[in-house]
C-alpha cells in the first residue's frame, strides 16, 4: 500500500481557496448530528434521511433546468462535450452513488438511536482507512510514507479522542456501534464513487442523482416501516431544512466539488475534524462539557492532516 520512497512535498498544491472551501464544508456537515437529533424528536431515522434528500431536490433542483443538469452536468472543459450521451456504466455509477449514500445515511441515523453522537462519530472516523484501502485495492492507487504516516497519526488521534465515551458490554450500545461501523464502510464507498464521477459530472449533478435515487428507494421503506413521512412540528421542519440546505446542499456539495482537487482519501481524512467541530457545536447549543482530551485530539488530528497534505497523494492524480 505504500511506496518505498517518500515523495517530495507538493509544490503545486491547491490554493487557500480550496482549503477554505473544505473548511466551510466541514462546518456544514458537522451540523448534521445536531439537526438529526432534533429531527428524530418528530421523525424516524429513514424519514429524516428522506426529507433531507427531498429538501435538496426541491431547493437545488427545481427551477434550474433539472433534467438537463442531471443528464448533462459538466465539471470542466476537459470532460466530454454536452452532446455525448451517458453510457450504461455511467448510469450504473450514478445509481450506485445513490445506493451507497442512502445506506450510509440510514445506518448512521439508526446508530444515533442506540448510541451517542460522540461514539457514532468515533466509529465513522475509520472511514479514511476504508477509503484508502479501497483506493489501493480497487483503483490501484499507491500511498507514500508521508501520507500513510499522516493517516495513522490522525486516525489514532481521533480514536483516542473518543475513548472516554466508550461503554463496553451494553447490547444496545454494541448494536449502535455495528450500525455506525457499517456506515463508515459505505461512506468510504460513496467517496470513491464521487471521486471517480467528478471527472465527468459537476458536484451538483452527482448530488441530484444521489438524492433522486435515495428518495425513490426510501419512500416505500418509510411508508411501510415508519408511516410518518413528513415533519409535523416546527422543530422537525427546521431540522430537515437544515439537513437539506446546509448539511447536504452546502456541506456535501462542497465536499464533492473539492474532489476535483483532493483525493477521496484526503477528504475522508480531513473529515476526522468533524467530531471536534460537532463537540464544539454541542457545547454551544446543548451546553455539553468539553474535556482537555478534545484539545489534545484536535492538535494530533490536525498534525496528521498537515503531514498527509504535504504528500502528493492528497491531490488528484491530474494535479500531481
Amino acid at each position: 500500500m505504500t511506496q518505498s520512497s517518500v515523495s517530495s512535498p507538493v509544490s503545486n498544491s491547491p490554493d487557500l481557496r480550496a482549503i477554505a472551501t473544505l473548511c466551510i464544508a466541514l462546518i456544514a456537515v458537522s451540523l448534521a448530528p445536531i439537526f438529526i437529533r432534533f429531527s428524530e424528536t418528530d421523525l424516524g431515522p429513514n424519514a429524516t434521511v428522506l426529507n433531507r434528500m427531498l429538501v435538496f431536490l426541491l431547493v437545488f433542483g427545481l427551477g434550474r433546468g433539472s433534467w438537463q443538469l442531471i443528464t448533462q452536468g459538466r465539471h470542466q472543459a476537459s470532460v466530454p462535450s454536452p452532446s455525448e450521451p451517458l453510457t450504461y456504466q455511467q448510469y450504473g455509477l450514478l445509481v450506485a452513488v445513490g445506493l451507497a449514500s442512502i445506506t450510509t445515511l440510514g445506518l448512521w441515523a439508526i446508530s444515533l438511536m442506540y448510541t451517542s453522537v460522540a461514539k457514532s462519530m468515533l466509529l465513522n472516523n475509520l472511514t479514511p482507512i476504508f477509503a484508502s484501502v479501497g483506493s489501493w485495492l480497487v483503483l490501484g492507487k499507491r500511498f507514500d510514507a508521508r501520507f500513510v504516516g499522516g493517516l495513522a497519526i490522525a486516525v489514532g488521534g481521533a480514536l483516542v479522542l473518543g475513548l472516554e465515551d466508550l461503554q463496553i458490554g451494553e447490547m444496545d450500545t454494541l448494536v449502535g456501534d455495528a450500525y455506525a461501523l457499517l456506515s463508515a464502510v459505505f461512506l468510504a464507498v460513496y467517496f470513491l464513487l464521487v471521486e471517480h464521477l467528478r471527472t465527468r459530472f459537476s458536484a451538483t449533478t452527482i448530488l441530484l442523482w444521489r438524492c433522486a435515487i435515495g428518495s425513490l428507494l426510501l419512500c416505500p421503506i418509510v411508508w411501510l416501516t415508519e408511516g410518518h413521512m413528513w415533519p409535523t412540528t416546527g422543530i422537525g421542519l427546521l431540522a430537515v431544512l437544515g439537513l437539506g440546505i446546509i448539511s447536504e446542499g452546502m456541506g456535501q456539495n462542497l465536499l464533492a466539488d473539492c474532489m476535483a482537487k483532493f483525493s477521496s482519501s484526503f477528504i475522508a481524512l480531513f473529515l476526522l475534524l468533524e467530531p471536534l467541530v460537532s463537540a464544539f457545536l454541542g457545547w454551544l447549543i446543548f451546553a455539553e462539557t468539553l474535556s482537555p482530551v478534545t484539545g489534545i485530539g484536535f492538535v494530533v488530528i490536525l498534525g496528521g492532516i498537515y503531514l498527509a497534505k504535504s504528500s502528493n497523494c492528497a491531490l488528484q492524480e491530474s494535479l500531481n
